[in-house]
């Protein structure tokens, strides 16, 4: 879609404010084109000697009401138009909000984060002024270009009309150069603001490890060098912008210069009253606004066509992952993987190949391996944040594909490696999957998550805000959190992405023993590290290089005496010497 067909199907949709704008700018052209003319016929009148004190009294108060009618409507058309083309803003932002909320991981490995916040900023802001300021603008401009160009050819001489526009198709090629100028600057200026955003939302993410590694100096460098880039393609954008004003001005000059000639013989030689050339050099004057209104147009309009070209391919990449369920009741349910194969996008491997198990409903399924085994690929197919090449994954009888995502993660609760919290209190942060919860039930999850006496010494217990990402926690309570909010939401499946891995070996058995006993037929799967969170699995796969090379439960695979075995008797033996 380009600009003009998004700006065209918006007006289309809220037409009354802009026909209320356009009858009021209509006004406004009538009363403009209305001023000269009466100027010229006081005048002529007293030139004349015709015009006597009471006449003369009421033609200029009738020039003081042009004059407040003019104020009022335009005040008028910039309440009705702001309203109107605020409301694209809104939507253009919430239909990128819902876009970017529903891709996959998959869409952000090549997206920077501070150039997506960017498009929600700077760049509707240039499309909303193109639907705006512009639309209106352009309007009210050609509307006034009209009638003074039809005033002064048949109002009062068009020999004098074509003299006096005569310089004017030199200024419509400048224009055209001019904005062919802006929309490339525009573009580099709206890009180098990505370039800057990105870089103080990483800085500002990764604060503590540019601290740790003294790296302040070098990150301010690296900043001032991009203000200074955003700062000079800016500048280059607003040059040309300035440009449009001198083209205008030589215009007008050469104008006012072959009127004053022209006009000046022709009331010579009695073929032009004096009121006449009077209302003639008004509405030359009147042109500078059509003029420099053609060149703000130009400029917002190229300003919104490269905001627009980098909006565009956002809204409309597809989705990685496809929600064309129908599904939307999820009950517990085996879990089925029949011969699952998974290749993330521009890797030469796969990362899971003839993936195959059964996992009845009520029971815990652990997942080991060496790093890059394929654990979390399998917890990302099942949360559908990727999807299989081959095989296919089941819940019950019924295919994975074939559940409404939003159902579908309303049924599983998930806690990564590195969890998120939001910036608000340690019980929203809980509360977050159950927004009814009772105090009580936020306090049981926490205690089943072995982060209740932690949360009781803070100052103010679960009132304290955890800060932006959870910084205020250490990563283990961070963790636990994140656990405890799994436990609130009582989802059918509960995955724990090594979620276990910054927390001791004692808090990890204690959150294991409180699973176990209030599980109450939920089911688990555990990917982790340590061999000892999973010791206690129904069922344990043993992945290597995105194939299970050992199944079983825990004793049996020590009998087996395979990877499994070997790394068991590792940490057992590490275990030992911490413990020294």
């Amino acid at each position: 879609m380009t600009l003009s067909g998004l700006i065209g199907s918006f007006v289309r949709q809220h037409w009354r404010p802009y026909f209320l704008s356009a009858l009021m700018l209509a006004g406004v052209a009538v009363l403009t084109v209305f001023i000269p003319r009466q100027v010229g016929h006081i005048v002529d009148a007293m030139v004349a000697g015709q015009l006597g004190g009471t006449t003369l009294f009421w033609q200029l108060g009738s020039l003081l009401l042009a004059g407040l009618g003019i104020y009022f409507l335009r005040v008028g058309w910039r309440l009705q138009l702001f309203a109107a083309s605020y409301r694209l803003g809104v939507q253009l932002r919430t239909q990128l909000y819902q876009r970017l909320s529903l891709q996959g991981p998959s869409f952000y490995q090549g997206q920077r984060t501070g150039d997506l916040m960017a498009l929600a900023t700077n760049d509707v802001d240039a499309v909303e002024m193109a639907a705006g300021e512009a639309m209106l603008a352009g309007f009210d401009g050609t509307l006034t270009l009209v009638l003074v160009i039809a005033m002064m050819t048949i109002g009062i001489d068009w020999h004098l009309a074509l003299a006096a526009l005569a310089p004017f198709p030199l200024m419509a090629l400048a224009f055209w150069y001019i904005s062919n100028q802006i929309h490339a600057a525009s573009k580099d200026s709206l890009d180098r603001f990505g370039d800057l955003n990105d870089h103080v939302q990483e800085t500002l993410a990764g604060v503590r490890t540019v601290r740790a590694l003294g790296l302040e100096a070098r990150s301010a460098a690296q900043f001032s060098e991009l203000a200074e880039k955003a700062a000079a393609a800016s500048l280059r954008a607003q040059r040309w912008e300035a440009a449009y004003e001198p083209a205008v001005g030589l215009t007008l000059v050469a104008a006012s210069v072959l009127t004053l000639s022209l006009g000046g013989y022709l009331v010579w030689h009695d073929q032009l009253t004096i009121g006449a050339l009077t209302a003639f050099s008004m509405y030359l004057g009147q042109l500078i606004w059509p003029m420099f209104a053609a060149g703000w147009v130009m400029s917002l309009i190229e300003r919104g066509r490269a905001a627009w070209g980098r909006l565009w391919p956002v809204l409309n990449t597809p989705l990685s992952i496809d929600d064309h369920g129908t599904v939307t009741a999820i009950r517990a349910a085996p879990l089925h993987f029949d011969a699952v194969s998974l290749r993330y996008p521009n890797q030469g491997s796969a990362a899971l190949q003839d993936i195959g198990f059964t996992l009845p409903e009520g029971q815990t399924l652990g997942l080991v391996g060496p790093t890059g085994a394929g654990k979390s690929s399998i917890v990302r197919l099942i949360l559908r944040q990727y999807a299989q090449q081959h095989g296919q994954i089941r819940w019950g009888d019924t295919p994975l594909s074939d559940y409404q995502l939003e159902a579908l993660h309303g049924a599983i609760s998930w806690v990564p490696q590195e969890p998120f919290l939001f910036s608000a209190s340690i019980a929203e942060n809980i509360a977050l999957s159950r927004a009814d919860a009772t105090p009580a039930e936020i306090e049981q999850a926490a205690r089943l998550a072995a982060i209740h006496e932690d949360i009781l010494r803070f100052p103010l217990g679960y009132a304290t805000p955890v800060g932006e990402k959870g910084v205020a926690l250490s990563g283990g309570q961070r963790q636990r959190v994140a656990i405890a909010r799994a436990l609130l939401a009582d989802a059918p499946l509960l995955l724990l992405d090594d979620a276990l891995s910054a927390v001791d070996t004692q808090t990890e058995t204690d959150i294991l023993s409180h699973l176990r006993e209030q599980r109450l037929n939920r089911t688990v799967i555990i990917v982790s590290h340590r061999l000892s969170a999973v010791m206690d699995a129904d069922q344990i796969l043993v992945l290597r290089e995105g194939r299970i090379v050992e199944s079983g439960q825990h004793a049996a695979l020590l009998a087996r005496d395979g990877w499994y075995a070997s790394q068991w008797r590792y940490q057992q033996l590490e275990a030992s010497l911490d413990a020294l």
